[in-house]
C-alpha cells in the first residue's frame, strides 16, 4: 500500500499484449458450464469433465496462475492438451497512476486496441475495486465525463473478470501454493460503478459475476458487489434473480425536468417508472437496501426543497442515499455544491430516517474520482460551450 503523503506516481507497464493463437480459447471469464463444456470440445473425457473443472478453476482465480505447466495436480500430456487448446489471459496494463490518498488507477487495454479505466480505492481493513462493463456510455449524463465519450463496445465477460485479477495482481494478493493463506483481503468489495451503464450488458456482467462470486476461486459475497445502474428499469427484477448483488441507483434528481437533463435516460423511464420498479424489487428488504446515489451539484439539484422531494419519492422503499460531491473535470457545465449546503440537505434526509453518508472523494488528483473515468484514447475534448449545450444549460 502507499503512503498517503506520497507524491502522484505513474507507472508506464511495457507487458507485451498476449493476442489468442491459433483460434486458442481464454479461459479467463467462463462460467464453470461454459468451462467444462470447452474442455469437453478440446478432447476431455466427460466422465473427468466436473473434476478437471474445479482443478483448472482453483489454478486460475485461487492462485492467480497463468501458465498451464504449472498446474502440477494435472498430468503433463493434459497440460499440453490444455495449452494447445486455450489461454489464461486478463487486460493489460497500460498506466498506473497512485493518488496522493493511495487510489490506483489502471489504464487498462482489452482487444481492439481500447481502453478502460478500473480504481482501487484502499481504505482500513478492506479496500473497493471499481469496474468497468463498456467502452464508453451511450447515456450521455451530463455531469459524467465518462459520458462525455462515445460507446464503442461492450466489455466481454472475461474482461470483466480481468479487471479483478488484474488489480490483485498489482496488489500481490494471490496465495502462493503450499503456504499459509493470508486472510487480509485487499480487494474485499467491487462496484459497477466504473464507465458504462452494467445493464445494457446483462449477460456478460451477469456471467462475470458468477465467476466472481464463486466460492471456491474469488470468493466474494453477493453482499460484497454491487451494481449501479442509471434505470435501466427492464432488466432491474433480471438483475436480483440473475446475478443478487447490491443495486445501487444513480438518481441525481428529484424532479423530472432535471432528471432529464441530468440523466436522459428519465425520458425513456422516468421518476415514476422507476421507482415503481424499485419498490417491487424482488430482494428488497432492510438488510438489503437500494443505495440511490445523489451527485450535489451547485444550484441544480441541492436546495432544502430537493432534499423534501427525494425522501418523498422514496418513502416505503428501504434505502441510503450516498450524497456525492460532483468530481470536476475539464470543460465540466457543473460545479460542486458548498460544504454547508451538502450538509444542511444530508441533515434533512437523515431526520427523515435515511442513512446519508457524504461520499468523501478520492483519487481526484489522478481523476479517478466518482464521474471523472475517461479513457486515454478517447480523450478529445469537447468546449465547455459544446457540454453544457448538450446538458441543455
Amino acid at each position: 500500500m502507499t503512503d498517503a503523503t506520497a507524491p502522484i506516481t505513474q507507472d508506464v507497464i511495457t507487458i507485451p499484449r498476449k493476442l489468442p493463437e491459433g483460434g486458442r480459447t481464454n479461459l479467463v471469464g467462463l462460467t464453470r458450464d461454459q468451462l467444462r463444456d470447452a474442455l469437453i470440445a478440446a478432447g476431455t473425457p466427460e466422465k473427468q469433465a466436473k473434476m478437471r473443472v474445479g482443478q483448472i478453476w482453483q489454478w486460475i482465480y485461487h492462485f492467480g496462475l497463468r501458465d498451464f505447466a504449472a498446474m502440477t495436480n494435472l498430468a503433463k500430456d493434459y497440460r499440453a492438451l490444455l495449452a494447445e487448446h486455450f489461454t489464461i489471459e486478463v487486460p493489460e496494463v497500460v498506466s498506473r497512476q497512485i493518488s496522493a490518498d493511495g487510489t490506483r488507477k489502471y489504464l487498462v487495454r482489452i482487444a481492439g486496441g481500447h481502453e478502460v479505466e478500473t480504481v482501487y480505492i484502499p481504505e482500513e481493513n478492506r479496500g473497493t475495486l471499481c469496474i468497468s462493463s463498456q467502452v464508453g456510455c451511450t447515456l450521455t449524463c451530463s455531469f459524467c465525463h465518462t459520458g462525455t465519450q462515445k460507446l464503442v463496445r461492450n466489455l466481454t465477460a472475461g474482461e470483466i473478470v480481468g479487471q479483478v485479477m488484474l488489480a490483485r495482481d498489482d496488489l500481490g494478493e494471490w496465495p502462493v501454493p503450499g503456504e499459509p493463506k493470508d486472510e487480509t483481503r485487499l480487494v474485499s468489495n467491487v462496484v459497477l460503478m466504473g464507465m458504462g451503464e452494467p445493464l445494457y450488458n446483462f449477460d456478460n456482467v451477469r456471467d462475470a459475476m458468477k465467476v466472481v462470486m464463486d466460492g471456491e476461486g474469488l470468493t466474494l459475497s453477493r453482499r460484497r458487489i454491487t451494481l449501479s445502474t442509471s434505470g435501466v428499469v427492464p432488466e432491474i427484477a433480471r438483475a436480483a434473480e440473475e446475478i443478487g448483488c447490491l443495486l445501487a441507483v444513480s438518481f441525481h434528481a428529484t424532479t423530472d425536468e432535471v432528471r432529464d437533463r441530468l440523466v436522459p435516460i428519465n425520458k425513456r423511464w422516468n421518476i415514476e417508472t422507476l421507482l415503481n420498479a424499485l419498490r417491487e424489487y424482488p430482494r428488497l428488504s432492510n438488510s438489503e437496501r437500494i443505495t440511490f446515489e445523489y451527485v450535489m451539484l451547485k444550484g441544480v439539484n441541492d436546495s432544502d426543497a430537493d432534499a423534501r422531494r427525494l425522501v418523498k419519492l422514496i418513502a416505503g422503499i428501504p434505502a441510503k442515499i450516498n450524497l456525492i460531491p460532483f468530481n470536476e473535470w475539464p470543460g465540466a457545465p457543473y460545479e460542486r455544491s458548498d460544504w454547508e449546503r451538502i450538509e444542511a440537505f444530508a441533515d434533512i434526509v437523515y431526520k427523515a430516517g435515511y442513512a446519508s453518508p457524504i461520499r468523501t472523494p478520492r483519487g481526484e488528483d489522478i481523476m479517478a474520482a466518482c464521474g471523472q473515468l475517461k479513457s486515454a484514447t478517447e480523450r478529445a475534448r469537447k468546449s465547455r460551450a459544446e457540454i453544457a449545450a448538450e446538458a441543455g444549460l
